[in-house]
């Protein structure tokens, strides 16, 4: 039995995911370092069904940025109602390791270059991403500024939902369920703020993705409708 008054943990999954999110960030990089702790990265999440879902930028470090990302530690609310945690079931990483450490306090000039070469490669990517959704989509409000591409740095990707949830956690019934309530909170907010057009394409986009995952589902079934029986009544 529980005792009062004592601190009860995450539940067994949460801790489970977190474990592996934290497995895959500490994976070994070539300076002796670890994949997450690179100051300066491209970052991309990607659901069950390896579709690309969001693509995002930091400079503040790529283990503390996902983990906010994931946890729904996110500062803006609209944000939180953008993408789903429990879709994202593999993270590709492109960490910038020449510029791990760089600051806008200390060294300005040499961050603003940094930064700069930073957008150009979430673009690259970007564009790289979207080339590979079947939706030609992903769920960004907003895409990144058009620059001149550039030669991306080496990649980590890897898989951080352990191996005992991975099927629970991929059925479509599930992930229907949860797609439509992102859908109808992020609806919610849309309904009571002004927001910019990007977050309504992210809207459409969330609907396209959940139509197409009913369509599948269905599918599964024969995607045929039964008729009604003569001494049936509609409910």
């Amino acid at each position: 039995m529980q005792k009062i008054g004592k601190k009860i943990g995450a539940p067994r999954d949460v801790r489970a995911i977190r474990a592996a999110m934290k497995a895959f960030l500490d994976m070994p990089a070539p300076n002796g370092t670890r994949i997450g702790s690179s100051t300066f990265g491209i970052y991309v999440f990607y659901d069950y069904d390896r579709e690309p879902i969001y693509v995002g930028q930091t400079y503040e470090g790529l283990s503390s940025r996902i983990s906010r990302h994931l946890t729904n530690q996110r500062t803006d609310a609209v944000a939180m109602n953008v993408l789903d945690p429990f879709e994202v079931a593999e993270i590709a990483v492109w960490p910038f390791w020449e510029y791990l450490g760089f600051t806008k306090k200390k060294e300005k000039d040499k961050f603003e270059r940094a930064k700069r070469t930073l957008d150009a490669a979430e673009f690259t990517v970007f564009e790289q991403v979207i080339a590979e959704s079947k939706f030609r989509a992903v769920l960004n409000e907003k895409r990144p500024r058009k620059m001149e591409k550039v030669n991306l740095p080496k990649s980590y990707r890897g898989t951080i939902i352990p191996e005992e949830l991975y099927e629970d956690r991929k059925h479509p019934d599930v992930r229907i369920a949860r797609r439509a309530s992102t859908i109808a909170n992020l609806a919610r907010v849309i309904s009571e703020r002004q927001v910019q057009p990007g977050l309504r394409n992210t809207l459409l986009v969330q609907a396209r993705r959940l139509e197409d995952l009913a369509k599948r589902r269905f599918a599964d079934f024969g995607s045929r409708v039964p008729a009604k029986g003569p001494d049936e009544e509609d409910e």
